[in-house]
């Protein structure tokens, strides 16, 4: 029986119920991140001034310059607003204008040695009614690795999990998350996508928004199981200036999908958000090469021949 069954008719969840499980969720992700690297995460306590059209209030965690991690950003935000902006109604045209309410939890690890990869995770709810007709709400997420050296037992680690937290809510859900995961993290422009993938999956709120928050929690909290291990496997590999600068390189490509592709940013940016908290994904540092060709033989080129791909990991 699936989870959705399971739930029968639970009532749906309030969205200070949904809030504190994702204070608590940044909380317990940034707290085994400042074990791992050592260095404190700087918080940020934010609040739109009343003048603005976007209400609501935030906390950004940032880790900046570790051991570990050259940058750590890990952010909350709960916001409310007038108009739903159009990178939030592609798939729903009748909400368009409406109203909304949004709230998640965001994150991006950039790790300082090149062979631990970095990674991405967005735990989120939306809600939105016109004037005068019940809400709609729905949640969003998943969580992504973008490896700069590829380990097949890393992706296999990464894919396990991912699969194993979507299990007790349909067998049809990993393989379809994943497939969606491949497909929205994908550099159109260069033909290229943007890592070895997870899962993605928006708009869901299928056997009850009950039904759907547990599958997000589940998510959420299955987070630290995927990546962790992978950092402790990698963070102490040797690695000097050619790996470094292929690293920096390729970090561009993290930044040319978040800003041309990613609908999040451009939710962000579209609905009047906090600029800092939406581009807390960017690398610290990062540059770009002209026409860039590696050996054959090389590993670098073994990356995108052997691991930027949608491959199945778990076939």
């Amino acid at each position: 029986m699936s989870a959705a069954a399971d739930m029968g008719a639970a009532p749906a969840p309030s969205v200070a119920q949904v809030r504190e499980w994702l204070i608590g969720l940044q909380a317990r992700i940034t707290g085994a991140i400042h074990a791992i690297d050592g260095t404190p995460f700087t918080e940020d306590v934010w609040r739109k001034a009343p003048h603005e059209p976007l209400q609501g209030d935030g906390m950004t965690r940032i880790l900046e310059g570790g051991p570990v991690f050259e940058r750590a950003g890990c952010g909350f935000s709960h916001v409310r607003g007038p108009k739903l902006p159009p990178s939030a109604t592609q798939h729903r045209p009748e909400l368009a204008g409406a109203p909304f309410e949004a709230l998640g939890v965001s994150l991006v690890f950039h790790p300082r040695n090149p062979y631990v990869p970095t990674v991405h995770m967005n735990v989120r709810m939306l809600s939105a009614a016109h004037p005068g007709q019940p809400a709609v709400g729905w949640f969003g997420g998943g969580m992504d690795l973008t490896p700069y050296y590829g380990f097949a037992e890393d992706a296999v680690h990464f894919h396990t999990v991912c699969r194993d937290a979507l299990a007790p809510f349909g067998a049809d859900k990993y393989p379809r998350f994943k497939r969606w995961c491949d497909e929205y993290f994908f550099l159109k422009h260069r033909n290229e996508p943007r890592g070895i993938g997870g899962i993605f999956f928006d708009d869901f709120a299928e056997g009850g928004m009950a039904n759907g928050f547990a599958m997000l929690r589940s998510v959420g909290e299955a987070f630290l199981d995927a990546y962790l291990p992978i950092v402790e496997r990698r963070r102490q590999q040797p690695w000097g200036e050619r790996e470094r600068a292929f690293q920096l390189y390729r970090r561009g490509r993290y930044v040319e999908f978040n800003l041309v592709w990613d609908r999040g940013t451009h939710f962000g940016l579209q609905s009047g958000g906090r600029t800092e908290s939406i581009l807390l994904s960017m690398p610290p540092l990062v540059s770009w090469s002209y026409q860039r060709q590696d050996p054959p033989d090389s590993h670098e080129a073994a990356l995108t021949r052997d691991f930027l791909t949608a491959r199945d990991w778990l076939g």
